[in-house]
């Protein structure tokens, strides 16, 4: 009995110590979940906390001007309205109709993306032949070749036109002279104009796409290219069956960025051709809204036609990035 009786203390005494109460095998699972998911939810918020500042700078440089273009658009919004001489006025379409039934827009817009592909393809060109040539050359003229580029780059396209147009004057340019062109003038022609930017575009242009891709080639594993070499493949095969593919994400950025860098080319056709060449002959659609707005005040209009630029390079920015993810390429 005492024996009894004294087991059943410790047992009374033990089930009165302080502790965790008996689980039933569902509670402490279901807390564990719950501490599970808050932890997931919290490591998918904080990449956003740390861009978070960053999209605060893109918001208010980038969103709000985009929203104000939009939004000007919409108006009948002259200097008469910058005045206040008279009320600001919602035209809805009116300006995108006005517009689309020049036949001069239609004009500038065929000439603005013919002038920007071939800048698109120039630079390309230009830039992945010198990437593969400093690839091919020693320390120091790859050095030298690299501050050169570096050079052309770092220049304003203020001061890069300026020279230019110097380089390429008919009575003091040195170029005339050399090549035995005499009096010649580059940009009364349309088309000898049109040339001379586009050779100017591409000079301050290559160094991003060379500097790119040649970091880009140095990334290629040099046992592919030895044994490529190896099966007898030249150079030029080399570079487009193996160099190439591997590269096409870097040349994707690099040609996405050159379409939208050259075709809003303003400072060069502005600077070089004096405002859009001989009654108009060499304008593109930047030049061409920046007079709408600025020198005719109708800043509707000019809003308008900053739109459909805007439009224009996203629809071709994304279609190229669908036309890369149907073919199993990722960025």
């Amino acid at each position: 009995m005492t024996a009894a009786f004294g087991t059943r203390t410790k047992e009374d005494a033990s089930a009165r110590l302080p502790g965790p109460a008996p689980s039933s095998g569902r509670g402490p699972a279901r807390g564990a979940g719950r501490r599970t998911a808050a932890r997931r939810g919290d490591s998918a918020l904080t990449p956003w906390l740390y861009l978070l500042p960053a999209l605060a700078v893109l918001g208010g440089l980038l969103v709000y001007p985009v929203y104000q273009l939009g939004l000007i658009s919409f108006l009948a919004y002259t200097q008469a309205q910058v005045s206040g001489g008279e009320p600001t006025s919602f035209r809805g379409l009116g300006n995108y109709t006005e517009l689309f039934s020049d036949p001069r827009f239609w004009q500038v817009l065929l000439a603005t993306v013919l002038f920007a592909a071939a800048c698109v393809l120039a630079t390309l060109a230009v830039g992945c032949a010198l990437a593969v040539l400093l690839t091919r050359v020693r320390a120091l003229p790859r050095l030298a070749l690299m501050l050169a580029a570096l050079g052309a780059w770092a220049t304003p396209a203020v001061t890069g036109s300026t020279v230019w147009v110097f380089l390429f004057d008919p009575d003091h340019g040195p170029v005339n002279r050399v090549l035995g062109l005499g009096d010649f003038s580059w940009t009364y022609g349309r088309w000898s104009a049109f040339a001379l930017v586009l050779m100017e575009v591409v000079w301050c242009s290559f160094p991003f796409v060379t500097t790119t891709v040649y970091a880009g080639i140095r990334a290629v594993p040099s046992e592919v290219l030895e044994a490529a070499a190896l099966d007898g493949a030249s150079q030029w095969r080399i570079w487009r069956s193996v160099t190439a593919p591997m590269l096409r994400p870097i040349l994707t950025v690099v040609t996405i960025q050159s379409v939208i860098w050259d075709f809003k080319v303003f400072t060069q056709i502005y600077v070089m051709t004096g405002g859009g060449g001989i009654a108009g002959q060499n304008l593109v659609l930047n030049v061409y809204a920046y007079q709408k707005a600025f020198a005719s005040s109708e800043y509707g209009l000019g809003s308008a036609i900053g739109v459909v630029m805007l439009l224009i390079l996203l629809a071709v920015t994304l279609g190229y990035l669908r036309l890369l993810r149907r073919q199993g390429e990722e960025l």
